[in-house]
């Protein structure tokens, strides 16, 4: 058997292998397969779903599809500063967290649903992950069938990225609440997200008008936010240590120790996001966390206290 027939087969989806091999579809070109195209070869939704997933998982990193829409649906003044800045940040090097969140067993539940009824939710669950991404200034970069891609830092640079990308998320669970109560009244199907979410370096090459980038990835910075989402417990988001690192005193959290992960060399520490802390700056972060003491500074402390002795005598 051809190589796209054995992975068709491992899908439990060998009755596509004619057609993907009349329509000269291999293993080289999956990436660059979108659900639009899936459509096209008459492939049904339920199934669509099942490949693009596939897609996803079967290489180093997520193959993803860019939505036309996804850019255009942003607030029109965070698309204006955005597109401001661009000439000055393409080919840039820039430290961002990115964000990947989607439906865990989306394609059971849309194989039990009408196919008009499965888009119409589907689309509510992506459109309020969209929202939520927005409402902390990150940018949707790709949407998948059943979820996003988002990137706080860039093209709106923010120095509490990783710190966005962890209340983007926490609002994502708390609107997906009430789609979930709506599916389970409507359709008798169980909704729920699971997210995953990495800070690190990538080299914006390109900003397009919709607000989509194209980047390179330096190291496992979009491969570990891919892992995390995927390892994630639905209704659970999971950060990494270099996320947690940049938003410690900002949220709460639930130490997993450290966890092998596909494709790193090395076990790395992975955190589950439980909360935010209403804290309105660094400095009240570093105080819930505990201020350090100060070493040997015995003569400037001396000085201080003198000063503040002659304070009090109105000197």
């Amino acid at each position: 058997m051809s190589d796209i027939t054995n992975w068709l087969a491992a899908l439990g989806l060998e009755e596509y292998s004619a057609l993907f091999d009349e329509n000269k579809i291999d293993v080289e070109i999956l990436p660059d397969i979108t659900e639009d195209d899936l459509k096209d070869l008459g492939i049904p939704l339920g199934h669509r779903k099942h490949l693009m997933r596939g897609i996803r998982e079967s290489g180093d990193g997520p193959a993803v599809e860019a939505a036309p829409d996804a850019g255009l649906a942003a607030p029109v003044h965070l698309a204006e500063r955005a597109l401001r800045g661009k000439a000055a940040l393409e080919g840039e090097r820039k430290q961002v967290t990115i964000l990947f969140a989607d439906l865990k067993s989306s394609t059971e539940f849309i194989e039990m649903m009408d196919a008009e009824d499965a888009d119409r939710l589907l689309r509510l669950a992506v459109d309020g992950m969209m929202t939520a991404v927005h409402r902390f200034e990150g940018t949707v970069n790709k949407v998948l069938g059943d979820g996003v891609m988002a990137i706080f830092g860039a093209p709106l640079a923010h120095e509490d990225h990783a710190m966005r990308a962890c209340f983007a998320a926490l609002a994502i669970h708390a609107d997906m609440r009430a789609i979930a109560e709506k599916a389970r009244h409507q359709f008798g199907v169980e909704v729920q997200v699971r997210i995953g979410v990495n800070s690190g370096d990538v080299i914006v090459r390109a900003i397009h008008n919709d607000l989509t980038m194209d980047y390179d990835a330096i190291g496992p910075t979009v491969h570990l936010a891919a892992r995390m989402e995927q390892m994630a417990v639905p209704g659970t988001t999971r950060l990494t240590e270099d996320t947690h690192r940049l938003a410690e005193g900002f949220i709460e959290t639930t130490a997993l120790g450290p966890i092998p992960i596909k494709g790193v060399s090395a076990p790395i520490d992975v955190f589950e996001l439980t909360g935010a802390i209403e804290v309105r700056s660094r400095f009240q972060a570093n105080l819930r966390r505990g201020l350090s003491l100060f070493v040997g500074r015995d003569s400037e402390m001396t000085s201080l206290m003198e000063a503040l002795g002659r304070s009090k005598l109105g000197a």
